[in-house]
């Protein structure tokens, strides 16, 4: 069985790059979303529903149950994944998306969600701009915040707007489905993240039921920044469920 890892926004696969380079299994793959890197099928609006839809027929393609893991949104794509389809998660693993009905959005989702502003800003992103912002408010690495920055096309501005327009009320909608994940769950979290706050990842996990929420020292992009940590987290996670 594989293991699936989804990224967030404003993500490509690209994102799992270095975890990946720290994982001992080679049965792992990272998918891109529509719309980020990859093209969006006919009539896809990139609402947060779409996107689970989306995922669960790929899913459904591999026809065995995934270790399925996600950062950001991927995190909040992939539990919501697990409470509609538990026969398709063996685990799951997931930081840094809260869901969460006291989650109150940060700055720039809220800049997003509203039509003009948000419209402005993509209007006027610019990839040294935006790099550096990821550098100086989430301690992005340098090279990373470049990369990423310099994928955000045109569809991903796009993406990116209908999403979070779509997704004002997500964690009152789809926290309750938490109590469905039958699968082992593992929660890891940049414990200073200051979007995503640890107390979110705190009460995802005991929403979740794991003993323990992994807290790494480090900004929201775990994933970029203690690449290493998190894949010794996730085989740690596979390895003790193995025989499930």
């Amino acid at each position: 069985m594989p293991a699936i890892l989804i990224h967030g926004v404003p993500d490509t696969h690209h994102v799992w790059d270095d975890v990946r380079r720290n994982l001992s299994r080679t049965d792992v793959e990272a998918w891109d979303l529509p719309g980020f890197a990859a093209p969006r099928p006919d009539g896809f609006a990139s609402t947060k529903e779409e996107y689970v839809v989306w995922l669960i027929d790929r899913l459904e393609r591999i026809g065995e149950p995934v270790d399925l893991v996600g950062h950001d949104w991927g995190c909040i794509f992939t539990a919501r994944v697990a409470s509609l389809r538990p026969d398709l998660v063996r685990t799951w693993a997931g930081g840094n998306g809260p869901i969460s009905a006291e989650y109150a959005w940060h700055p720039l989702a809220r800049t997003w969600q509203d039509q003009a502003a948000g419209d402005r800003f993509m209007e006027l992103l610019e990839a040294d701009s935006f790099a550096a912002d990821l550098v100086r408010g989430f301690d992005v690495p340098a090279r990373a915040a470049e990369e990423m920055a310099g994928r955000v096309d045109d569809v991903m501005k796009d993406s990116v707007l209908r999403l979070y327009r779509s997704a004002v009320t997500m964690g009152k909608e789809w926290e309750p489905g938490l109590a469905d994940v039958a699968a082992p769950c593992l929660v890891f979290w940049g414990a200073r993240d200051p979007a995503c706050q640890l107390e979110f990842g705190e009460r995802l996990g005991a929403s979740l039921r794991v003993t323990r929420v992994a807290r790494l020292d480090c900004n929201h992009w775990t994933v970029l920044e203690r690449p290493a940590e998190v894949a010794s987290l996730l085989e740690a996670h596979w390895a003790a469920h193995r025989d499930d």
